[in-house]
C-alpha cells in the first residue's frame, strides 16, 4: 500500500497586467488585479508527491479552508492509488455541504493530484496514461474585460493574432465591442464571446438575432441563471452556436444540459467538476450526445497542467484555454499567453514544476496536514 503522509495547500495571488482598462469579470465585482490560486501538494510513503488545484479566484479563502480542514485529515493514511475510491468515500458523507462550491473545488484538487501521481508511479505523462498519443496542442487567447472600451478590445484582439492566436475570446457584453473585435482580425479567424451570465432569455434572443450574421464562434454563458438548460436553448434555436459549462460540477448538470439542447459545445472546469476523473466522465457523456468540448481554463496552477494533459489525450484536437494576461513573474514553462500552442513534455505526472523562487513574495498562506 502507497498511503498519503502529508497533505500542504499553498494558496497564491499572482498580480497581472490586462493591456487595458481593469474591470472584474461580473459587475459586482472589483477591478480583478491578482489571479488567485489554491494547490494542493501530496506527499506519499513512497517518497513521491502530486500537484492538484482548486478553483481560486474569489472563492479562495472558501476552497483552501475546506481543503484544510475538512478534507485533508480524511485522506492521511489512505492508499493514494484508489483515486476513484478516496474520492467517493468524502464525496458521498460530505454530499451535505454542497455538490457545487469549496467542496467540489477541494475534491477537484485531490483527485488532480492523485493522477499526477498515477502518472509518476507509471513513469509515463499523465497524457498517455489516459491514451494520449502526443503532446502538441493548440492555444486559445482568452482576454480580460475591457468594459466595453472598443480600442482596448480591437487592440488587444489584434495583439492576440499578432501573437499566432486564432481564436480569441471577449469577455465583453455589448454589440460595439463584439464588433470591433471581429473587424480586427482576419474572416476566418474565430472570436468567441463569453457575456458571463447577464441576460433575461427575451434579452439574449435579441442579442443572438443581431449578431446572427457576425460569424461569431460561439456565444457563452447568455442567460441568468446559468443553470436555465431550457431559456439557453432557446437562444441557441436562434442559430448562433452556444457554449457553457464551467458552472457545472457534477454529471447530472451536464446531462440535463445537453437533454435541454442548450449547447454546441461544453465547458468543463477540471478545478471544478470533480478533476481528471470527472472531466473524463463528462468527455464520454458529451461523446453520447454529440457536443464538442472545450475545457474552460482561466487559471495558471496544476489545473492548466491537468487541462493540457486531458485535451492531450482526446482522439480530436482539443484547443487549451489560455487568460491572455501578463503575471509579475512567470510562474511556471508551462505558461506562456503569448504562444499559440504549447507542447508537453514526458515528465512523469502532470510536469508541473513551479518557479517557487520567483513566486514566493506573492505566497498568500500554507498550510500542512501530516500524520
Amino acid at each position: 500500500m502507497t498511503t498519503i503522509t502529508k497533505i500542504e495547500t499553498i494558496r497564491v495571488a499572482l498580480p497581472f497586467e490586462t493591456g487595458g482598462p481593469r474591470h472584474g469579470m461580473r459587475p459586482a465585482l472589483g477591478a480583478w488585479l491578482k489571479m488567485e490560486s489554491v494547490m494542493l501538494r501530496i506527499e506519499t510513503s513512497d517518497g513521491l508527491e502530486g500537484w492538484g488545484e482548486a478553483f481560486g479566484h474569489v472563492m479562495a479563502p472558501g476552497a483552501e479552508v475546506v481543503l484544510n480542514t475538512v478534507v485533508a485529515p480524511l485522506l492521511l493514511g489512505k492508499d493514494a492509488r484508489e483515486i476513484s475510491k478516496r474520492i467517493d468515500e468524502i464525496e458521498r458523507p460530505m454530499h451535505g455541504l454542497g455538490r457545487a462550491g469549496p467542496m467540489m473545488y477541494a475534491l477537484s484538487a485531490v483527485d488532480i493530484a492523485l493522477w499526477d501521481l498515477a502518472g509518476k508511479r507509471a513513469g509515463m505523462p499523465v497524457f498517455r496514461l489516459l491514451g494520449g498519443d502526443g503532446g502538441e496542442l493548440t492555444r486559445y487567447a482568452s482576454l480580460m474585460r475591457y468594459g466595453g472600451d472598443c480600442d482596448a478590445v480591437a487592440e488587444n484582439v489584434a495583439r492576440a493574432r499578432g501573437h499566432g492566436f486564432t481564436t480569441i475570446k471577449l469577455h465583453e457584453n455589448t454589440v460595439p465591442a463584439f464588433r470591433a473585435a471581429r473587424q480586427a482580425v482576419n474572416p476566418e479567424d474565430n472570436i468567441c464571446l463569453d457575456v458571463n451570465c447577464p441576460w433575461t432569455v427575451a434579452e439574449a434572443r435579441a442579442i443572438a438575432q443581431e449578431i446572427l450574421y457576425d460569424d461569431f464562434h460561439w456565444l457563452e454563458e447568455p442567460v441568468w441563471p446559468p443553470e436555465d438548460y431550457a431559456a439557453m436553448a432557446e437562444v441557441r434555436a436562434e442559430g448562433v452556436p452556444i457554449s457553457a459549462g464551467e458552472n457545472m460540477t457534477i454529471l447530472v448538470d451536464f446531462k440535463a444540459a445537453f437533454e435541454a439542447g442548450a449547447v454546441d459545445n461544453v465547458q468543463p472546469s477540471v478545478i471544478k467538476c470533480g478533476g481528471i476523473s470527472g472531466m473524463r466522465r463528462v468527455f464520454a457523456l458529451a461523446q453520447a450526445y454529440a457536443v464538442r468540448v472545450v475545457p474552460h481554463c482561466f487559471y495558471w496552477g496544476p489545473g492548466y497542467h491537468a487541462t493540457a494533459h486531458l485535451a492531450a489525450s482526446r482522439p480530436e484536437p482539443t484547443l487549451v484555454e489560455t487568460a491572455f494576461i501578463t503575471f509579475a513573474v512567470r510562474p511556471h514553462a508551462l505558461f506562456d499567453s503569448t504562444a499559440s500552442t504549447l507542447q508537453l513534455t514526458e515528465a512523469p505526472g502532470l510536469g508541473f514544476e513551479a518557479d517557487w523562487d520567483a513566486l514566493a513574495p506573492y505566497v498568500v498562506s500554507r498550510n500542512t496536514v501530516s500524520a
